[in-house]
């Protein structure tokens, strides 16, 4: 199964680049964060004509929203409030060699102060959410997926510069933390480290505040595929679709790629 996570930045906006990365990837599973559209306006006719029938999503007009798109049919597609907040950040499916998770991870705003910054508290509450979810809910022998944009580069080279980055929000110590707890859950495999090696520069986002994007190169790793222990073996192949920021009106996100052989 070929699985792909994209922050789609507005679904309806960009629902033709969708289709391309349909097209050069072939992947059979889409999850999509920050979709940016209530339910009723989803653009599900041309995914349904390109041979995704089976989508579930939770959307919001302008803000946050999750989508799974699928050619494979799924089961007990579900949608989670998170933090007593019903923001569209967190849905799931059942595949039948997995359970799927799609997050979107509060951003957390400017300030990594959470006295002065209600933001980053929503984004350290919803990480402990998803933690003591985790852990309460499941086993590490339980085969789960969790992916999205989780707005957290962890390592220091998931990042452009660790030193410059160490108090902004996204690649903060208590943010890398928090995160950490969360994949301590379950004992989850951060699948793009499976493949690229800690020591090397990884990144899914450039800002769009960057003219030349690739000249300065300043991007952060902040969306992720996660796996439980027992689908670790199955792990085939991983791909983070860099070209793709340089698509016509891009996401600031690019896709992630991930085979396993289930």
């Amino acid at each position: 199964m070929k699985l792909a996570t994209w922050n789609i930045n507005s679904v309806r906006l960009r629902q033709n680049l969708v289709l391309d990365l349909i097209n050069e990837t072939d992947a059979d599973v889409i999850c999509l964060q920050e979709t940016k559209t209530p339910n009723e306006h989803f653009p599900k006719q041309p995914l349904v004509d390109a041979g995704y029938k089976h989508i579930h999503f939770s959307g919001m007009k302008s803000y946050n929203g999750v989508a799974i798109i699928s050619r494979l049919p799924f089961e007990n597609p579900l949608v989670f409030c998170r933090v007593s907040r019903d923001d569209c950040r967190h849905i799931s499916v059942k595949f039948p060699a997995f359970e799927l998770h799609n997050i979107y991870i509060p951003a957390g705003g400017d300030e990594p102060d959470r006295s002065i910054n209600e933001k980053f508290g929503h984004k350290l509450d919803f990480l402990e959410d998803m933690e003591k979810f985790f852990r309460s809910n499941y086993s590490p022998q339980a085969p789960l997926v969790v992916t999205g944009d989780f707005n957290i580069a962890p390592f220091e080279n998931d990042v452009w510069s660790h030193k410059q980055l160490l108090k902004v929000v996204s690649h903060t110590q208590i943010e890398t933390e928090y995160l950490e707890k969360m994949r301590a859950s379950l004992g989850w495999v951060d699948t793009s480290r499976h493949f690229v090696p800690e020591e090397k520069k990884c990144y899914t986002w450039w800002s769009y505040r960057n003219r030349d994007w690739k000249k300065s190169n300043r991007g952060r790793r902040l969306d992720h595929v996660w796996i439980t222990p027992p689908l670790k073996d199955s792990l085939k192949s991983h791909k983070i679709l860099t070209h793709a920021r340089d698509w016509e009106k891009p996401s600031d996100h690019v896709p992630i790629l991930v085979e396993l052989a289930v």
